[in-house]
């Protein structure tokens, strides 16, 4: 490794953590005889609201290439669909100006038509000290707004300029709050909508970081399980960015070299870990252009509905972790699909 030798196992002592929280948590049986990937999907023209009037024929889904027969099929319209929300504000990866815009923008949000919100919401704050929900789930925007300002969010004292030693802390604070909510949300039934308002986690990846094949496992290890958890608990996840213009044109667009997903640990770097690239991994979106953030979150709910339901039988590996790519075409023209992006296949055993 080009890193010192002591960066380098923190590093791999914070994944580590973060990878074996992961496994402890309770995770839903996967019956022998079901290996059905579900996807919620989401199809829209460039421009303009998903729509509603497709139908099981005009898609067809692909894994690693080879179309895949349908098993089922559900349209879902309206504000009676099955989804919750949990809004998160990043309180470990933005300063105290950062934190205290975001917060107010989030109560913005909660306020539109009134407080009658679509969807119950949740809210939660991820500090140094884990993840704090503001109440239960909620369609009363002005309950949760009062939720918000009883609570005293606390900052780090680590800044996103402390340091590689600061920046892995914050990565692993960051992976192991995303890991105790999608846990919490795994039991509850339907869909669940992630938004994650906060600058994005340390990528900690570049030109003079380069990492040995025992990191390299770990870290894959880690990509696995947060990829398995996410779809078992059929979490969207969205990352919204509060710095909008405020932010490097760099920084902002450096997560895109690392959306392809990965089949083998050599193939991987912390990148693969970044909150951006789960996202539109997972079928949500990474939305940094804007300093409106309210708007950007009514955009992340307004934008996941309506979808589409559908199943299809994955496949069985022939050793762990073989990555699968999907891909969903759509008939019509002008319309592109959006969701779940790949999974991990396992061998029949442990199906």
């Amino acid at each position: 490794m080009s890193i010192n030798t002591r960066s380098g196992c923190f590093l791999l002592a914070a994944l580590w953590c973060a990878g074996a929280a992961a496994a402890q948590q309770p995770r839903p049986p996967v019956p022998p005889s079901n290996g059905k990937i579900y996807l919620d999907v989401v199809v829209a023209p460039k421009s303009g609201p998903p729509v509603s009037d497709l139908q099981q024929r005009d898609f067809t889904v692909l894994d690693n290439k080879n179309p895949q027969p349908i098993s089922s099929f559900k349209a879902v319209n309206g504000r009676q669909a099955p989804i919750e929300v949990i809004v998160v504000i990043d309180a470990v990866n933005a300063g105290t100006e950062t934190v205290s815009f975001a917060r107010a923008q989030v109560e913005k949000f909660l306020g539109v038509e009134g407080g009658h919100l679509a969807y119950p919401i949740a809210l939660a704050v991820v500090t140094d000290k884990g993840v704090h929900m503001l109440g239960a789930f909620s369609s009363d925007g002005n309950a949760l707004s009062a939720e918000l300002n009883k609570d005293e969010i606390g900052l780090r004292d680590l800044g996103r300029s402390a340091g590689y030693y600061g920046a892995a802390e914050r990565m692993q604070l960051s992976l192991d709050a995303l890991n105790q909510l999608v846990a919490s949300e795994s039991p509850r039934p339907g869909r669940k909508v992630m938004i994650w308002v906060s600058p994005g986690w340390p990528l900690l990846s570049g030109p003079n970081i380069e990492l040995g094949s025992k990191e390299q496992r770990q870290i894959f290890a880690n990509v696995v399980a947060l990829s398995m958890e996410l779809r078992r608990a059929r979490v969207t996840l969205y990352s919204v960015n509060p710095l909008g213009a405020a932010e490097s044109v760099g920084r902002t667009d450096y997560y895109l070299e690392f959306l392809k997903g990965v089949s083998k640990p050599s193939q991987v770097s912390l990148g693969n870990l970044g909150l951006p690239v789960l996202a539109i991994q997972s079928g949500g979106l990474a939305l940094n252009s804007s300093n409106d953030v309210a708007r950007l979150l009514q955009e992340c709910v307004s934008g996941a509905v309506p979808y589409y339901e559908i199943s299809f039988d994955g496949a069985v590996a022939e050793g762990p972790d073989e990555y699968h790519h999907v891909e969903l075409k759509v008939a019509k023209p002008g319309l592109t699909a959006r969701a779940l992006q790949g999974y991990y296949a396992q061998p029949a055993a442990h199906q």
